[in-house]
């Protein structure tokens, strides 16, 4: 098993345990993938949800540029609800789970296909 394989293992650990869900593991593996080589770096690996220059660089740079999505309110809602599904106090927000939840939660798992 790669390392990648391994992080995507912990990511789906984290959907099923710290979020509640059930992860597509297809989806998820694609989510991973779309990262690049970013989740091997433990900064960029993360999210800072406390840090809104973070959080303007998930909208910007995955919402829009990634996802297609128009820019609005809603964008910065769906963030702070999918940090907030993580736990706020979570240390570690995987970029790959928190793009996970947020492709399913605007339903653009298509982008991915």
């Amino acid at each position: 098993m790669g390392k990648r394989d391994e992080l995507i293992e912990q990511y789906a650990d984290d959907l099923k345990n710290k979020c509640g869900m059930t992860p597509d593991m297809d989806l998820l593996t694609k989510v991973t993938i779309g990262c690049g080589p970013a989740i091997y770096n433990a900064d960029a690996a993360t999210v800072a949800g406390s840090q809104p220059s973070e959080l303007e660089t998930v909208k910007d740079n995955f919402l829009i540029k990634k996802l297609g999505l128009s820019d609005g309110p809603e964008l910065m809602t769906a963030i702070n609800s999918v940090i907030e599904t993580y736990g706020k106090s979570e240390r570690n927000k995987y970029r790959a789970v928190v793009y996970y939840m947020l492709t399913k939660h605007f339903g653009k798992e298509s982008v991915y296909g």
